[in-house]
């Protein structure tokens, strides 16, 4: 694993006051910038001065490459790359470290009598010409990020110092301020801000900082996989976790209990929510990032992967007046989002919708949405029980955590909502069993229950690299895909990894779905106490392809992988 440097996250370089407006209008032109944002941007340079390429990257406005590439165009120089610095910076005789450190330059080559190198203003005309007098060679700028230079210059962060950080600091009281004021060091906040950079370049959905003896483990959750990331050293380890947590407006100074919030953010010009999650651990706190990217959230049911069938009797379902409509899955299989975008179809000008969720993920134009708030005592239960009093058409439950909450929304179907919810079931039948669990009598099941959903995410394969492949007859019959293949079809398509998917085989995640509708013959089979295994065979009669099946179709179609399909669905049973 690689180690942070102590990253910058902007690129110094920028043309003399005069020029600090075209760049704002280059960057609008380029449409990296909004004309409003450009606005905000004069408007903050002016409270605290600096450059303006400074100013609009600081605000998250966008990205310091963004900005580089831009003055870079402006100046009529080369951009030099993170991978175009050396391994080893070349000793030029003349230059000492602290006259590149001090101007933010560093060597990259020498040709002949010519000087590459790279730096952070390369428009000061004062440090060209000390370089040329310094070096007697004829001085080639070109621009870097300073956060590049920065890298190649110093020494990985972990042989910075071999000092902890903390000296003797002993006093509890003493220790937070510590804490507080490492947190607010500038080598601090880029790092986390390098970390939450990432998720973008990466499309990451959480990341994961993880305490061991030897630092703070960077881990980045990609298309629902865990990849292992960067390692901060043990002397910056806390100082970290207490930026994050000052950014969630969580308490540092409490390390011993749990704690959850959130911190709304904008990188690289998105707007990004991160719920955060915090618990302790042997090694100091571990803290856990959900990445909620309003960008790249799709809310619509038609591009989530349903098969046109399922997807009919999906929305037959949702246009039904009053009853139960459930979609079940493990956590992280997109269940709150399919439901999220089923009330997105449905037109809340013309019904009133409440939402009862923990925690409210994606604020939806034209809905009510309430957010349980378990201190003050705002659960499930009283709050579905508060909302029935607002005269609601339609209500979600984001969660059917327990049998209260489960008899409420019971109650509320058989009274003329339709009311949208999730349960944590493998299967589609184990969802009536479940019910069953809580304490919801059958009959009442029955009459309110409409249909389950229940849903997981496959990785979808990289178009540029996957490969074509005949698999053989035995595979075939075994894997039961020979019947979802079309007439003398055998080709399907495996992973291979390119730069595209950063060497996985995969790009994206889509979704594979089994619906168990409930008709008479199957409230029959619930009335008579059939377990789940005898429900999902009699809903497999009348005509439901399991989770399985439906990935099976995916894989004809060589949207996945036979091997990514069986990652997914090993374990389906709710028995």
């Amino acid at each position: 694993m690689t180690t942070f440097s102590e990253l910058s996250p902007i690129a110094s370089v920028e043309p003399t006051a005069p020029a600090r407006v075209r760049i704002g209008e280059l960057l609008v032109a380029s449409g990296k910038l909004t004309p409003r944002d450009l606005e905000r941007a004069l408007l903050a340079q002016q409270e605290m001065g600096g450059m303006l390429g400074r100013v609009v990257v600081r605000l998250g406005l966008v990205s310091d490459a963004d900005v580089a590439q831009i003055l870079a165009g402006q100046l009529g120089l080369a951009l030099a790359k993170a991978s175009d610095f050396p391994d080893l910076v070349p000793e030029v005789e003349g230059l000492l470290p602290e006259f590149l450190h001090a101007h933010n330059v560093c060597p990259l080559r020498v040709e002949g009598t010519t000087l590459h190198i790279a730096m952070a203003r390369p428009q000061d005309a004062f440090v060209v010409k000390a370089l040329r007098l310094a070096t007697g060679l004829d001085i080639r700028p070109l621009l870097a990020l300073e956060a590049d230079i920065e890298k190649a210059l110093t020494a990985p962060i972990e042989e910075a110092a071999s000092d902890d950080g903390f000296g003797d600091v002993t006093d509890s009281g003493d220790f937070v301020e510590h804490l507080k004021d490492l947190a607010s060091e500038a080598p601090v906040i880029r790092l986390v801000n390098a970390i939450i950079g990432r998720v973008i370049d990466l499309r990451a959905s959480d990341i994961h900082l993880e305490p061991f003896d030897d630092g703070l483990h960077v881990r980045y959750r990609v298309d629902g996989v865990i990849h292992p990331g960067e390692v901060v050293p043990p002397r910056l380890s806390a100082a970290v976790s207490s930026r994050v947590k000052l950014l969630a407006h969580l308490d540092i100074a409490e390390r011993r209990l749990p704690q959850d919030g959130r911190i709304k953010t904008r990188v690289k010009g998105r707007e990004l929510d991160l719920r955060v999650s915090t618990v302790p651990t042997v090694h100091g706190e571990s803290v856990v990032m959900r990445v909620l990217d309003r960008a790249s959230v799709r809310l619509e049911l038609e591009k989530m992967g349903f098969a046109p069938d399922t997807l009919a009797r999906f929305n037959q379902l949702l246009a039904k007046p009053h009853g139960i409509l459930l979609v079940t899955g493990p956590t992280g299989s997109g269940k709150t989002t399919t439901l999220y975008a089923a009330l997105a179809k449905i037109d809340a000008s013309e019904q009133k919708i409440i939402t009862v969720e923990d925690p409210v993920e994606y604020q939806l134009d034209g809905i009510n949405q309430i957010q349980v708030h378990a201190q003050i005592n705002l659960t499930f239960a009283n709050a579905l029980r508060s909302i029935l009093r607002q005269d609601p058409d339609i209500i979600m439950i984001g969660e059917m955590r327990d049998g209260e909450t489960a008899q409420i929304a019971v109650q509320s179907a058989l009274t003329g909502h339709l009311v949208l919810s999730t349960l944590h079931t493998n299967t589609a039948a184990g969802a009536v069993i479940r019910m069953q669990d809580m304490g919801v009598e059958r009959y009442l099941i029955t009459s309110s229950v409409n249909g389950v959903l229940a849903q997981r995410l496959v990785r979808t394969l990289c178009d540029h690299c996957k490969e074509p492949y005949e698999p053989e007859s035995a595979l075939l019959a075994q894997s039961g895909l020979q019947r979802f293949l079309g007439a003398g079809q055998r080709t399907i398509y495996r992973a291979v990894g390119c730069p595209e998917c950063r060497h996985s085989g995969y790009r994206g995640r889509t979704g594979i779905h089994e619906l168990m509708v409930l008709d008479e013959a199957m409230r029959r089979a619930i009335i008579e106490g059939q377990d789940a295994n005898l429900l999902n065979s009699l809903a497999a009669k009348h005509g439901m392809l399991s989770l399985y099946e439906d990935g099976l179709r995916k894989v004809a179609a060589g949207v996945t992988s036979l091997d990514e399909l069986a990652r997914v669905t090993q374990d389906q049973s709710d028995a």
